[in-house]
């Protein structure tokens, strides 16, 4: 068991570190504050593939394990994880489409998505169905060589700024077995966007609904096979939890560096804060808990990347970890810097506001805790988690 990242990794590191601190560190406060959703930065990004990273070299990705990804991920988030956050759910988009889509898509879409020139959103939730993604309404009804998609998606990120759209839609019976993917214009005729959502936090990307009445996609643009839709949806998720995780250590590494500069420059009763023990031993156990949120991120992401059987169980309390700790980590930095740290002068507050939603998608911390305690109880459950 090696925990030393390798020179490929550091140099991914290292590249997005750079591009973190030239494309996103001057311009984060102001898409925070305006709302602007910033596609030409995410197009330079593109050019470094960091919107294919794990996607297949088919279609132009760099396909790279998911371990990897969250060297890159991690360093953009320490600057902007709202930004950083979309380009991860782009990227997961990209790949389902890379992974199952047919020819004529990854011909169509491919290419535009892994260089950044076109953008993807993930629509999996709906008004009516959150955690329980299985009982989603929308549905898909083939007609001749054609699918129509009718219902409507909730808090779709991305949504009415984006190209693509891979959404899950019941083609069959009720339940998971019932639901396919399928990758579908944004633009197409039928699909109306709802006013953009005033958020807490992730406000360089728009939120909104999207409204689907009978669309008309070709039957290629069916993603895998009929009924594979919730299975695709799952692995996804699998590693956009991953994914989520580390923009919450990303976030959390931001803040935690932030804390230490800060306690060596402010002054107070004629010392640095840095001289006072009680938050010296704060400043410890952040510091304690983020490597320990890290390592079960990047544990969680090797047993996906190895297909382990129990990789959606890790996957899961990475997520659940990671993003109470990141929330936790992100909160302790703003409250050493007093008032300071509430206010917009200083990046605090915006990186607690990011990462507090991370706590709800990809499956709240409520479903994570389900997931692994079901694991845990089954029968069958194999002794490795442990």
């Amino acid at each position: 068991m090696n925990f030393e990242p390798t020179e490929d990794q550091l140099a991914f590191a290292e590249t997005a570190r750079a591009f973190a601190q030239a494309e996103l560190a001057p311009f984060a406060a102001q898409w925070d504050e305006k709302g602007i959703f910033p596609k030409e930065a995410i197009a330079k990004a593109g050019e470094l593939g960091f919107c294919g990273l794990y996607s297949p070299e088919s279609i132009g990705g760099l396909n790279l394990p998911r371990l990897d990804a969250t060297f890159v991920f991690e360093e953009l988030a320490a600057v902007d994880p709202s930004t950083t956050a979309f380009i991860t759910i782009h990227n997961m988009a990209t790949w389902m489409l890379g992974t199952w889509g047919s020819q004529a898509v990854k011909d169509q879409w491919g290419q535009a998505l892994t260089s950044g020139a076109k953008l993807a959103s993930y629509c999996l939730t709906e008004p009516g169905a959150g955690s329980d993604a299985a009982s989603l309404k929308t549905k898909a009804e083939l007609h001749g060589n054609d699918y129509l998609i009718s219902g409507s998606k909730a808090f779709i990120s991305g949504a009415g700024s984006t190209d693509v759209l891979v959404v899950m839609a019941r083609t069959g019976n009720q339940g998971a077995s019932g639901v396919s993917a399928f990758a579908v214009p944004a633009d197409a005729q039928g699909i109306s966007y709802g006013k953009k959502e005033h958020k807490m936090g992730w406000n360089s990307q728009p939120t909104r609904t999207i409204n689907f009445d009978h669309v008309r996609v070709p039957a290629h643009n069916l993603l895998g096979q009929e009924g594979e839709g919730f299975k695709i949806a799952m692995k996804g998720l699998d590693g956009g939890r991953i994914n989520i995780a580390t923009c919450s250590v990303g976030a959390a590494q931001g803040a935690l560096g932030h804390a230490q500069r800060y306690m060596q420059e402010r002054q107070q009763f004629g010392k640095p804060l840095a001289s006072f023990q009680a938050l010296q031993f704060k400043l410890a156990d952040m510091a304690t808990e983020l490597v320990a949120a890290r390592q079960m991120v990047r544990l969680a992401a090797s047993k996906l990347d190895r297909q382990d059987a129990n990789a959606t169980t890790y996957c899961a309390m990475a997520k659940r970890l990671a993003t109470d700790v990141g929330f936790q980590v992100c909160n302790e930095a703003l409250q050493l810097h007093g008032g300071y740290g509430y206010i917009k002068e200083y990046p605090l507050e915006r990186l607690l506001r990011d990462a507090r939603v991370h706590q709800i998608l990809e499956g709240t911390n409520e479903i994570m805790r389900v997931i692994i305690s079901r694991r845990m109880l089954d029968g069958d459950a194999p002794e490795a988690i442990r």
